[in-house]
This record gives C-alpha cells, sequence and structure tokens, in this order.
C-alpha cells in the first residue's frame, strides 16, 4: 500500500499547477486488494468480445466433380478430378493435402467468438485497477513519465473540462508535468510488423495518460487530438483502458467531480454502493502483507509452541551452522517420513558397526610389500651371502633389531629378510 493510499485527504489542483487550498477525501476504492490475476483473467476474456466472425466458404474446395480410383491402381485413394484431355483431370481433389483442396477443419462463423464474465468478476477487476493507479511504483513499473507529477493520485479542478480548444490541453498538460508521458508516446510511434499494415493497422504507439471526468462540456475534443490521451466518463469506465493488455497501472488524472463520484459508485466496506445494487467493496485476504515482520513480531511469539527437542536436534544435523533456525516452528516431522533423517539415521548405523568391528578384530600383520624397497635390497645382499639357513637366522635377528618388521616371515626362496634394512 502505497504512502498515497495511506494518506486519508487528496489536494485539489488548479490547471495551473498550484493547489486551490480545496481537499478531498481519498475513496474506500483506493484501499482495495490490487489482484493482478483477475484483473488479467477479466481483460483476457472482455477483450474478446469485439470480435467479428470470420469463416472460409462453405463450397471451397469441393467446387469439382471427383472420385477415389479405389484400390488396384497403384496411387492413393485420394478423390481424383474426372474427364481428361486437360492436366487437371486426374489430380487430387476435395483433401486438405492437395492443391485447390479445403483445409483442414474449415473456419465457421458459429464459433464461440464471445466470453460472458461474471459481474462481480468485472467489478472485482475494475476496483483493482483504480486501486493499483494510485501506486506510483506500479505506475512508473508500466512506462510511464510521471516522475515530475505534483502528487498521486492527481486530481485537478472541474475547469478542464469546459476546455474546447487542443491548444488548452497542451498547456494543462505541460503545466501538470504530464507532457513527458506523451512525448514518450511521440517518440514510440512507428509502423506495425507485420501484416496488420495492410489491414488499416499502420501505426502502432504507446500509452499516454488516461483522463477521467465528470462531465463532457467540450473536454473529449480538446484531448482527443493529442496521441496516447484516452478519456472517459467516470460512470462508464472501462477495463479495457484502465490496464490495457491486462496489466494494472495506468497513469489517471482525475477531476474533482469524478473523484468524488467514486464513493457513490463502489462504496465502501461499511456501506454499499448507491449506484450499484447491493454491491460494496471486496475485502483483502490480508490486512497487513509484511510477512517478515508479522513472523519475528512478538504478538505472534508469544502464542507460539516452543518447539519440540526432536524437532531441535533434528535441526542442529541437519542445517548447517552458520545457517539460523526459523523463527516460526512447524510440527515435527515423524522420523519414518523424512528420509533426509533416515540417511542421516543410516550413518551413524554404519559407523556403529564398524566401529564395533575394528574393536574385536585382532591387528593384521604387515605384509611383505609394505616394507620399503631399501629394506628389501638390504636383506636380499646378507641372505644371498649366507645360504638359505644363515639368512633365516639374520632376518629373525634382524626383526628383533629392526622392530618395524619383526612379524614378516623371511623369504624362503632367496632367504631376504626385512630386519636389516633401515
Amino acid at each position: 500500500m502505497s504512502a498515497g493510499v495511506a494518506r486519508p485527504l487528496i489536494t485539489v489542483y488548479s490547471e495551473k499547477n498550484e493547489p486551490t487550498g480545496q481537499t478531498v477525501t481519498l475513496p474506500a476504492v483506493f484501499k482495495a486488494p490490487i489482484r493482478p490475476d483477475v484483473v488479467n483473467f477479466v481483460h483476457q476474456n472482455l477483450s474478446k468480445n469485439h470480435r467479428q466472425p470470420y469463416a472460409v466458404s462453405k463450397d471451397a474446395g469441393h467446387q469439382t466433380s471427383a472420385e477415389s480410383w479405389g484400390t488396384g491402381r497403384a496411387v492413393a485413394r485420394i478423390p481424383r478430378v474426372r474427364g481428361g484431355g486437360t492436366h487437371r483431370s486426374g489430380q487430387g481433389a476435395f483433401g486438405n493435402m492437395c492443391r485447390a483442396g479445403r483445409m483442414f477443419a474449415p473456419t465457421r462463423v458459429w464459433r464461440r467468438w464471445h466470453r460472458r464474465v461474471n459481474v462481480n468478476q468485472r467489478r472485482y477487476a475494475m476496483v483493482s485497477a483504480i486501486a493499483a493507479s494510485s501506486v506510483p511504483a506500479l505506475v512508473m513499473s508500466k512506462g510511464h513519465m510521471i516522475q515530475d507529477v505534483p502528487e498521486f493520485p492527481l486530481v485537478v479542478s472541474d475547469k478542464i473540462q469546459e476546455y474546447k480548444k487542443t491548444k488548452q490541453a497542451t498547456i494543462f498538460l505541460h503545466r501538470i508535468k504530464a507532457w513527458n508521458d506523451i512525448m514518450k508516446v511521440y517518440k514510440s510511434r512507428r509502423w506495425r510488423a507485420g501484416k496488420g499494415k495492410m489491414r488499416n493497422r499502420r501505426r502502432i504507439q504507446r500509452r499516454g495518460p488516461l483522463v477521467v471526468y465528470g462531465k463532457d462540456r467540450g473536454l473529449t475534443k480538446a484531448f482527443r487530438n493529442i496521441p496516447g490521451v484516452e478519456l472517459l466518463p467516470v460512470s462508464k469506465l472501462n477495463l479495457l483502458k484502465l490496464a490495457p493488455g491486462g496489466h494494472v497501472g495506468r497513469f489517471v488524472i482525475w477531476t474533482e467531480s469524478a473523484f468524488k463520484k467514486l464513493d457513490a459508485l463502489y462504496g465502501s466496506w461499511k456501506t454499499k454502493s448507491a449506484l450499484k445494487t447491493g454491491y460494496s467493496l471486496p475485502s483483502p485476504k490480508m490486512a497487513n502483507t509484511d510477512l517478515a515482520r508479522l513472523l519475528k513480531s512478538e504478538e505472534f511469539r508469544k502464542v507460539l509452541r516452543r518447539p519440540h527437542p526432536l524437532r531441535a536436534s533434528y535441526q542442529a544435523q541437519v542445517e548447517p551452522p552458520d545457517q539460523q533456525a526459523h523463527d516460526v516452528e512447524t510440527e515435527p516431522v515423524r522420523p519414518g517420513s523424512d528420509p533426509i533423517r533416515r540417511h542421516f539415521r543410516g550413518e551413524e548405523k554404519a559407523e556403529a558397526r564398524s566401529g564395533a568391528r575394528q574393536e574385536t578384530r585382532p591387528p593384521r600383520a604387515p605384509r611383505l610389500r609394505d616394507c620399503t624397497e631399501d629394506q628389501q635390497g638390504a636383506q636380499g645382499s646378507s641372505s644371498q651371502a649366507e645360504g638359505q639357513e644363515q639368512g633365516g637366522q639374520e632376518t629373525n635377528q634382524g626383526r628383533q633389531e629392526g622392530g618395524r618388521c619383526s612379524s614378516v616371515p623371511a623369504r624362503q626362496e632367496g632367504g631376504q629378510g626385512c630386519g636389516e634394512g633401515g
């Protein structure tokens, strides 16, 4: 919710961009919930209601005499044109794969072109679009140049409703600092890319401000020739112009009389609309959408239950040490249904089993290849000199002196030991 929505009074500006001293109470419709999904859905369906039916001719592709030749002639069974004496005879016909044949699933004029939208959905989308038009961030995200606009929402006096000349409207837009948005439209005018150039849709351009007025005393003729500017009476607001493309955030200039009539049109949460039977504003799902502040507030933390000890120990295992636990704890997960917890428990059991095996198993004697090459070379030279028996004795003596390979038996072929090395 913007600062403009939180402000209870709105200043009315004159046609010279000067405060008139009058203030208008902010209508309750500007505090309505902003639902881009509802606006997009309603816009998408309402925009289909101005389409015109189109279809191909019902006889297209069938204005010839053709019949299939059947099987056994080594050609496809597609119907073929009768007769002779021309290249056309014998050619395939009627099928969508044939030259001069009909299309697949020919279009018909009885297609369901239009869409019906519920009244409450249309009204919900309208109030959302009106509320979004008062949020400067949303309006600027649409590309409108409103950096120099004095206030938002922008309300001007009813004197502009008496304008009859385009020059007066141009001077007013310059003074109200809205001409930058018009210059954006001028710079965006370009040729359309595609076949629309042949169908009276040659130029395209951006959207400018929307002027909403109470009574037309020449206003429409003064503004209608300025590119990008559109006008609407407050009693006949159109979602297609208030949220073009299905996106909220149109730059709207309100006249004072139109701004005051919004309460009578849409009412509030306490009083129903005076002009729409039985209608009141939709209530937002959340009064305060600042979830980060809500979750850390003392009011919430006082009524929450203390974290379960099993859940706390589980978080200490799963979460890294630099990641803090959330302030709001959820209910503990059953140990059997949590795959991460099963993984950790499996690792603990595997470590326990390996530790038990290491304690019960006797120490393994070091193998002969564990000795270094120098030790093996020294043992081999001594054993070759003295013979097999004497080499065995020296090997045992080397085991006692060296100590590192005392448990390795001497090799009988060469009488090599590892006691003398080192």
